[in-house]
């Protein structure tokens, strides 16, 4: 839809700005009632998706305080947009959303259009698709009743000065392309004023730097001599007052008292404001600051300046709140604890690196990860994983106990598994007598709910992306953990599937749309577990050698054999029982990886099929998406030519991109 109907539907209703208090007070609404747009009838599937889509934003917006997203299918497609101010925590932009949330439905009843502004933050839904537009105009304009006392054409000059120096930290500055300003000692009459300004985060720098610009140049005008006024758009707005109105400290100052004729900027420790001084005295300031800065970190320690450039690295690009502090564990306590990472203590290794028995102080068994000092991919993965299994709290994922990160080491902690991997059991022919059937089935059924928590019912969505039997671990009443998330990705709730340039995961585990095209999904997953489920059912790798005169792998061979009525060949001997139950899980094995992603079911229905003793109800599944057939050809539609390169091992290919 183009900006100009935007502008349409979105007049102005309101032009008074009210003294703002810090609590969630009204601002402004508009509840758009034209013909492009209309009303919905109560109890309607626009209701319902309007009423999810606002609950699923507010879960998605922690950390960040914004998230946007559409959900359904026209008629009945509603998309929306909340954004708290970037000064707010996660529980105070919660509060603010759950007033707002509430004063929209009932301000604006049965409006398929509306837009509220709360003072701490903001929501926009429509019927509409809205949110690929990123050149912004003001859609509401508010100022205070009040004209400025003394110069108003300085104060503007001012106000619009720092506007800009607030803008470019905003870009250049801030995960939240949001930055607070003050001006002060401005005048007799008026000492210090204050001003504010904000980014959604969906867009590139150049489009928030423009998008900010847009409303800057429009202040003059839109203010009219007035001691406040805010600017608002879809995806950017600005702020100033005479009284103070935010958190914290402002980050761009500028001294009201220049005896030049145009203002000049002065900023905090650390800050660049993207132009040239001119002066002698500013030059020297910032050359003794590096310098005294650089000889600080050298006395101080080297490593230790690295390891606190880590953990800021950490917590900023990740835009996590977190407190890294309170897993920091010292080195010298792991060094102890796994008796200086000795051989004995070595649990096994993957593609990051080592992993060691440790036992803490405490008397805690731990299992310590020790990256490879050379890899930087290793700091990357290690702070996604911190990050996403941090918040994540469910009996089927593993826990993370602590990190360390001294002396060029980068460790993560985590819970002491007893029984080590799945893997070292399914796959070796005399511990795998010790699977019976009652542990596979608790293993499956434990391996689905981590990942319905993952995908449906943590406040993150998050597809794991690596999922294999490798990565479950076994407690000591083999309860299974699914571990490594360091190459999972928070999903958008708005998306149902990512396209990512390069692959990463274990072959044999991927999803064919994803292997050959980087497409990846909630569905990924599905199709890994699948897989999985039908190696513990058989004892047997997906890439090995079963039925030589007819396939290579062992989704070939199950649908073979599932084809023939001769299924009951491949299931494990060791699987006593009834055999209708085992071929159940088969067919529930065989849904997960269709080829085709759509006919592959979600995890939710996975488990109530596992749960199931009916397996009449079951779909029948279609062919599973085949990798190579024996002697390297493809069996499915396939050119081998678009696929990107994957491992073909255990190890796993990582390629980080930035979230």
């Amino acid at each position: 839809m183009h900006l100009s109907l935007f502008l349409v539907l979105l007049l102005p209703l309101l032009s008074y700005l009210p003294v703002l208090a810090t609590s969630d007070s009204f601002n402004s609404y508009i509840c758009d009632s034209t013909n492009t747009s209309g009303k919905y009838t109560a109890n309607s599937t626009y209701q319902s998706n309007l009423h999810t889509l606002l609950s699923e934003l507010k879960a998605n917006s922690t950390g960040t305080g914004f998230a946007a997203g559409t959900l359904g299918t026209v008629p009945d497609q509603v998309t929306g947009l909340i954004l708290c101010r970037g000064d707010l925590n996660s529980s105070s932009c919660f509060s603010c959303l759950s007033q707002i949330f509430t004063g929209i439905l009932s301000t604006c009843p049965l409006y398929m259009t509306a837009t509220m502004w709360y003072d701490r933050c903001y929501v926009q839904f429509s019927s509409q698709d809205f949110l690929s537009l990123f050149n912004d105009l003001p859609l509401e304009k508010f100022t205070s009743k009040r004209n400025v006392t003394g110069d108003q054409a300085r104060f503007i000059s001012y106000v619009s000065l720092l506007m800009s120096e607030m803008a470019s930290w905003a870009v250049d500055r801030s995960t939240k392309f949001f930055a607070t300003g003050e001006v002060k000692n401005f005048s007799t009459e008026l000492s210090s004023f204050y001003a504010l300004l904000q980014c959604t985060t969906n867009m590139p720098k150049s489009q928030c730097q423009s998008c900010l610009q847009i409303l800057i140049n429009d202040l003059p005008d839109a203010s009219k001599g007035k001691d406040g006024a805010w600017l608002f758009g879809i995806y950017c707005n600005i702020r100033y007052e005479i009284t103070p109105f935010y958190n914290g400290v402002a980050m761009v100052q500028i001294d009201g008292e220049s005896p030049s004729s145009s203002p000049a900027p002065i900023l905090p420790p650390g800050v660049n404001n993207g132009k040239k001084k001119s002066t002698a005295m500013i030059l020297v300031i910032v050359i003794s600051a590096v310098v005294a800065s650089t000889a600080f970190c050298i006395w101080l320690y080297k490593k230790q300046c690295q390891r606190e450039k880590m953990i800021s690295e950490m917590t900023n690009s990740e835009q996590n709140n977190e407190n890294i502090d309170s897993f920091l564990i010292d080195l010298t306590t792991l060094r102890a604890a796994t008796l200086n990472f000795d051989k004995s203590k070595k649990l096994g290794e993957g593609g990051f690196g080592a992993v060691y028995m440790g036992i803490l102080p405490n008397g805690q068994e731990v299992a310590v990860k020790r990256l490879s000092q050379s890899s930087s991919q290793g700091l990357r993965e290690l702070r996604n994983e911190l990050v996403l299994v941090a918040k994540l709290k469910h009996k089927n994922l593993v826990r993370v106990v602590g990190v360390c990160l001294e002396e060029q080491e980068k460790l993560l902690v985590y819970e002491f598994l007893p029984n080590r991997s799945l893997d070292t059991f399914l796959f070796d022919k005399e511990k795998r007598q010790e699977l019976d059937r009652t542990k596979r089935w608790k293993i499956i059924n434990g391996v689905a709910r981590g990942l319905q928590y993952l995908h449906e019912d943590s406040q993150l969505k998050i597809v794991h992306r690596d999922l294999k039997a490798s990565n479950i671990l076994l407690d000591s009443d083999m309860n299974p953990k699914i571990s490594d998330f360091g190459l999972a990705r928070l999903f958008p709730i708005d998306k149902t599937i990512h396209v990512t340039r390069r692959v990463v995961g274990t072959f044999g585990y991927m999803a064919p749309e994803y292997a050959m095209h980087g497409r990846y999904s909630i569905k990924s997953d599905v199709f890994s577990f699948g897989v999985l489920l039908l190696e513990i059912i058989t004892g047997k790798r997906n890439i090995g050698s079963y039925d030589t005169d007819r396939c290579d792998d062992l989704l070939s061979s199950t649908w073979e054999h599932w084809k023939r009525g001769t299924i009951i060949d491949i299931i494990d001997p060791i699987m006593d029982g009834p055999t209708n139950e085992v071929i159940q899980h088969i067919h529930i094995g065989l849904l997960c990886v269709q080829e085709d992603l759509k006919d592959r079911p979600h995890m939710s229905e996975v488990v109530i099929m596992l749960e199931s003793n009916d397996s009449v109800s079951l779909k029948s599944p279609s062919k599973p998406a085949f990798y190579l057939r024996r002697g390297g050809s493809v069996s499915s539609d396939v050119s081998l030519t678009t696929m990107i390169p994957v491992s073909q091992n255990e190890l796993t290919i990582s390629e980080f991109e930035p979230r």
